[in-house]
């Protein structure tokens, strides 16, 4: 990551947003475990190898709430994709009101993350709660990629932005994420938390991700903003 102390940090936020929030259901339909399945059984139906390891690429929240057992995970780049906040949060970090972003592949460029060897040998079962948690919102694509690590390339499932869903943003500036996110908050907690616990994960890891580091930064400033015209 780039030199320096990250400018967010827990205590900021939960000063920034004191208050909890209370599930909207009707802000985000879910889609069941009976209408996700078709869906991952296409998803394995596409593997090059059916017999072989079942890996999963991470680059965002995954990284530090994984919903899955693993037996390994490496470091690697997956190229033809770039992470961006670019996917619109209305529940869970959200609300319709005031939407929080969370992270999604969008196209072009490389994205550096962790790819996670499932533990199990059902691929299905290994696969639904993942499955369930990114697809069920409407907001992602399952796609297969390739992704390059220091012991040789893996195949491994990713979830890249659905473009043509009406929760994709497109491309914002640093200075608009930040203020969407500084002021976003939903019944799991602020858009920040999620921000920062991705951000810091990326930190223990190495890895370097300037869009981040610079979005952290402009958050905290609008969070210490907040906090002093409430004191």
């Amino acid at each position: 990551m780039p030199k320096g102390r990250l400018a967010l940090d827990a205590d900021l936020i939960a000063r920034a947003h004191p208050d909890p929030v209370a599930d909207d259901e009707t802000a985000l339909r879910l889609l069941t475990d009976e209408e996700l399945a078709p869906g991952l059984d296409r998803m394995l139906a596409h593997r090059t190898d059916p017999a072989g390891e079942i890996w999963v690429f991470a680059y965002g929240s995954l990284l530090w709430k994984p919903e899955f057992a693993f037996a390994e995970r490496r470091v690697g780049t997956v190229r033809g994709f770039h992470r961006r906040f670019c996917l619109l949060q209305r529940r869970f970090r959200g609300t319709p009101e005031r939407p929080g972003l969370v992270l999604a592949l969008d196209r072009g460029g490389l994205c550096r993350g962790v790819a996670f060897r499932l533990s199990g040998l059902d691929a299905r079962a290994a696969l639904m709660p993942v499955w369930r948690r990114e697809m069920r919102g409407l907001g992602y694509e399952g796609r297969w990629v390739d992704v390059a690590t220091e012991r040789g390339s893996v195949r491994a499932l990713t979830f890249v932005v659905n473009r043509a869903g009406d929760r994709y943003t497109g491309r914002l500036t640093d200075a608009e994420v930040a203020e969407r996110i500084a002021s976003a908050c939903g019944h799991l907690g602020p858009s920040a938390e999620y921000l920062f616990r991705t951000v810091a994960a990326f930190a223990e890891l190495g890895i370097r991700d300037r869009h981040l580091w610079a979005v952290q930064a402009l958050v905290a400033e609008r969070l210490r903003e907040r906090v002093s015209l409430t004191a």
